[in-house]
Order: C-alpha cells, then structure tokens, then sequence
C-alpha cells in the first residue's frame, strides 16, 4: 500500500495541510507534535516526492460570475494511447475544462466544464468540443447544485486501514 511509505507523522502532516494549506509551519508543528524545523524538513521531502503538488485557494466559482457547471461524458473514435493522448492534450489547452479524466466502460472521458452562462458554454460544446479530431460523442449532463466538494483523500479511512494491517 502507498500510504506505508510515510510513517504517522508525515501522514499527519498532510491531513493538516490538506485541510488548511496557509497554516505557519510553526502553527503545523505544534499540531502534528514536532519542533518547526524538522517539520519544514519533512514538508519540502514531501513535496519533492510528489505527496504535495502545490497550493491553491479554493475560489468560488459562483461569486466570480461561473454560473454554469457542466459534465461533458466523451466518447472518442479510436483508444489508441496515442490518439488518448492527443486528446488529454486538447483538454490541457481548453480553459473551460478544469478537470479531465479517462474512464472505462461506455465512456472514455469525463470532463468538468464551467461557463460564465449557458451560451458561452454551448459555443465551447459546438465549436471545439464537439469538433474536436477523434471525438465521437458527447454526452452533457447539466449540474443543479452541488452536495459535496471535497478535494483530497479521505485521512481518516487511510489511518483505520493501517491500524489494521499493523
């Protein structure tokens, strides 16, 4: 298992940061029970590793005038690696797809698309999307609300999984 290559306080560390990334090291290091420097230590060891990616301000969307979200499900002509990978590249360069995932089963992408309103949005569906090389259908679902959106993993159920093979 991934989560075995750090010990309990590194996995601390990350619980911390993933609920409050602007937290002082000083702050961090008194909650996860360490002195601040060797817990600068172990924070720039995880991000060199790849267990921290970055920092980011979760923005509302909403406020900031996106009023539409939209599930783009993508079905493409050819799944070879290299025409999947053309694809994703596609996506990279599409500002209105923020996430994108291949799936398997029916579909062989999810996209998480938002708009500031539902023209600018059909536009994107109809003049790229859509026209994209390789892309055989799209399949739009249209979000009402959102119950839960909650970045990261779950710390809690990675804990009770260790504590149990330990």
């Amino acid at each position: 298992m991934a989560g075995t290559r750090l010990d309990a306080i590194d996995r601390k560390i990350l619980a911390e940061l993933q609920a409050d990334g602007r937290m002082t090291n000083v702050e961090l290091a008194k909650r996860v029970g360490i002195s601040a420097p060797p817990c600068l230590r172990r924070v720039r060891t995880l991000e060199e590793a790849g267990f921290i990616k970055g920092y980011h301000a979760q923005v509302d969307s909403r406020e900031l005038g996106f009023e539409v979200q939209v599930f783009a499900m993508v079905g493409l002509v050819s799944q070879a690696e290299t025409d999947l990978s053309a694809f994703e590249a596609r996506c990279r360069d599409w500002p209105l797809v923020r996430e994108c995932h291949m799936l398997n089963g029916e579909v062989d992408f999810i996209l998480k698309c938002v708009a500031p309103d539902l023209s600018t949005f059909q536009s994107f569906l109809t003049g790229q999307l859509t026209a994209a090389e390789n892309v055989a259908s799209v399949k739009t679902s249209l979000v009402i609300r959102g119950a839960k959106d909650e970045p990261g993993v779950p710390f809690d159920i990675l804990e009770e999984r260790l504590s149990r093979t330990a």
